[in-house]
């Protein structure tokens, strides 16, 4: 069954029904009374049974079962939703996580869950979990049979007992019990009555045939049957069926059998003609009122029609298209130098439906960054507890769209500021208190688009960053000089908490104190063309901000001309253009710069940094880009600037990685190739 066709569709849902029941234990833990968040859980759980049983995934399945049982439980009042009884459960959900991990990776699913299933089954049974320590092995006792109830017979039923008797037939009265485990219990109903069907005839059963099909029962259900089989052999044949690990054959004694009373006998014949149908003109003793009224035109509800398609189908059709921006951007060169209007107009009509095309790939490839973010209210109750806070996580903008492959690579960096935002800047709560804070910190996780960018914000009310202690670490460190200290602005300083191996931590804990992480943290946003500022407010909290282009695959450039060759500067990292002149120029420090409204800003001349051959010429005039890195900005000194254009990111491949400042390429409409250039590499 894992190498099924339906495995990643099972994946797929699995997640999301993990993912729902995550999100839902999260809101019941803090409105444990509100019992439609618990029957929403039970029915992502149930779903997840179902699938994880139709799959063979057995361990899954059983797992599962185990967790519904308490939720059930639950649902019913019978239960609190404690937090002793959701730590539980959340830990099953860690399981079944693991488990479906497992499955993704090519594995079987397996897994060692007997500490979490005692668990489960303790607090089903009304006992309060034991830790794993107190766990000791020992054989389940079976369940309980119970004694076979004193069923009554409506007067249509004892007619049918009466006349069977007559004809040499026994009237049996059964009592099945199914595996507490048992999965999908009304397909063992089923099997139950098909081997019954084989000796004999069932008159009645209870619950009645439509709640035996809904599972509406606990393990156990009553059948009452005529047969010339000896009840020994009825026994015998019943407990074949897999699942089933109990049957008591009774039989009826027809001058004894009660009658029901007036009520009773009212509903009771509607349920035993049902059950006689469903026995009788068919094979399939569990048949549901949608069934028997099939002929009856249903009204489809109304929905979104959607299709799961594999992502590397997506990449393959941006491929393609990029393929036909690069042709577009030929076609609109040739239909310059001919100028000619049939050939013009044509070539604007086909660049305007291509651009149509653009938007609608890329659109495809959006994602929520909600994929995202769901997983970090479970991160964050767990490390809470772990450091014995109290953080109230805040989401907004979970809707906000951001590019499939940029969503695929932002969720460790995500964690890693998490996790510091708690462990560094929230307090614990005497401290809060004694500071004139609420015991309970607030972490806001914030997502908005801006422009061609998103941002992604993390915000906590907690102690502040130190500037003084991040600049002393940063000195005996030797990672800044005291002449660079005294010059550094706030956010400078706040950025030096990048640096690699750095950390103002006092002592090394599970969760932080090593200095490795932040640094991670800004090579991957810088990779994907992001930027990470900081700012902070000591005492009243912490602010880490993250810029991030919409998409990495089609971006808008300014084109510019260095000697015979052309770059592409992403418009994401310009600030302006301009045109300077030579006496605008000073040097400072060894380093070339210029006054640019009121800011010193350095400049970078790229044709030394790219070693672009050609004679030297003195000009008076200089094109200038100025391009940004956060609060930092620089001047990049041009020959030429050629305008704006949509270009197709081309990886340089494995033979030519890390060139220093060049983050790929782009073939121009010409056919000729156009460096990128990492502007981030540029700036000091």
């Amino acid at each position: 069954m894992v190498n099924s066709e339906y495995l990643d569709v099972f994946l797929d849902e699995s997640q999301e029904h993990l993912q729902a029941v995550n999100d839902n234990l999260l809101k019941l833990e803090q409105a444990p009374g509100d019992l439609s968040i618990v029957g929403e859980i039970f029915r992502s759980a149930h779903t997840l049974k179902g699938m994880a049983a139709t799959m063979g995934f057995e361990d899954l399945a059983h797992l599962t079962h185990n967790m519904e049982n308490v939720l059930d439980l639950i649902r019913n009042s019978k239960l609190e939703a404690t937090s002793t009884v959701l730590d539980v459960v959340f830990s099953a959900v860690d399981d079944l996580e693991a488990m479906v991990n497992h499955i993704a990776e090519g594995g079987d699913g397996k897994r060692d869950v007997s500490t979490v299933v005692k668990q489960l089954e303790q607090i089903e049974k009304g006992e309060s979990p034991v830790t794993t320590d107190q766990i000791t092995e020992s054989s389940e006792s079976a369940p309980p049979v119970q004694v076979l109830s004193n069923e009554s017979y409506d007067e249509y039923e004892r007619t049918i007992l009466d006349q069977s008797a007559e004809q040499g037939f026994e009237a049996f009265q059964i009592e099945v019990t199914l595996d507490e485990r048992a999965m999908l219990k009304a397909a063992r109903v089923f099997m139950v009555f098909d081997v019954v069907e084989q000796v004999g005839e069932v008159i009645k059963s209870t619950p009645p045939a439509e709640e035996l099909e809904e599972e509406k029962f606990d393990q156990s259900f009553l059948i009452t049957i005529v047969s010339k089989t000896s009840g020994e052999e009825i026994q015998q044949r019943i407990l074949k069926v897999s699942e089933v690990t109990n049957v008591d054959v009774k039989k009826l004694d027809l001058m004894n059998i009660s009658a029901p009373s007036k009520e009773q006998n009212e509903e009771n014949n509607s349920s035993s003609e049902e059950a006689n149908i469903a026995t009788s003109n068919s094979k399939q003793p569990v048949a549901s009122k949608k069934q028997e009224e099939g002929n009856t035109p249903a009204k489809k509800a109304e929905g979104n029609k959607t299709i799961r398609v594999n992502i590397e189908r997506l990449d393959v059709l941006m491929n393609l298209f990029e393929e036909l921006v690069i042709d577009r951007g030929r076609l609109e060169q040739i239909a310059s130098e001919l100028r000619n209007n049939e050939l013009n107009e044509t070539v604007e009509r086909m660049s305007r439906i291509s651009g149509d095309l653009q938007e609608i790939i890329l659109n495809m490839r959006m994602m929520p960054v909600e994929q995202v973010f769901n997983r970090f209210p479970r991160m964050v109750r767990s490390l809470s507890k772990d450091l014995k806070k109290q953080v109230n996580l805040q989401i907004i903008g979970a809707e906000t769209e951001l590019d499939r492959t940029i969503i695929d690579e932002i969720g460790d960096p995500l964690v890693h500021l998490l996790r510091n935002s708690i462990d560094h800047g929230i307090e614990t709560p005497a401290v809060r208190v004694a500071n004139g804070k609420p015991e309970e910190g607030t972490v806001v996780l914030k997502a908005y688009h801006s422009g061609n960018n998103v941002f992604i914000e993390i915000e906590d009310d907690g102690a502040g960053i130190d500037r003084e202690k991040v600049l002393n670490k940063a000195l005996s460190n030797g990672v800044v000089t005291e002449e660079d200290a005294e010059k550094m602005t706030d956010q400078q300083v706040f950025g030096l908490l990048f640096s690699s191996g750095f950390s103002t931590a006092e002592k090394i804990t599970d969760v932080s104190g090593r200095g490795v992480g932040l640094d991670v943290v800004r090579n991957t946003f810088e990779s994907l063309g992001g930027v990470v500022t900081v700012n902070s407010v000591l005492g009243k909290g912490s602010v880490f901000s993250i810029q991030l282009p919409l998409t990495l695959s089609i971006i808008d450039v300014m084109l510019v001309e260095v000697r015979d060759e052309k770059y592409a500067i992403p418009l994401s990292s310009i600030v302006e253009t301009a045109i300077i002149s030579k006496s605008d120029i000073y040097s400072a420090h060894g380093q070339k710069v210029i006054d640019f409204r009121g800011k010193v800003v350095p400049l970078v001349y790229l044709k030394e940094v790219f070693q672009v051959p050609g004679d030297v010429i003195d000009e008076e005039l200089f094109s200038l880009v100025i391009v940004h890195k956060g609060d930092k900005v620089a001047g990049l000194v041009v020959d030429s600037l050629i305008g704006q254009h949509d270009i197709v990111l081309k990886s340089l491949g494995n033979y030519l990685k890390d060139i220093f400042a060049i983050s790929g390429a782009t073939i121009l409409g010409n056919g000729q190739v156009a460096l990128i250039v990492d502007t981030n590499a540029l700036i000091k």
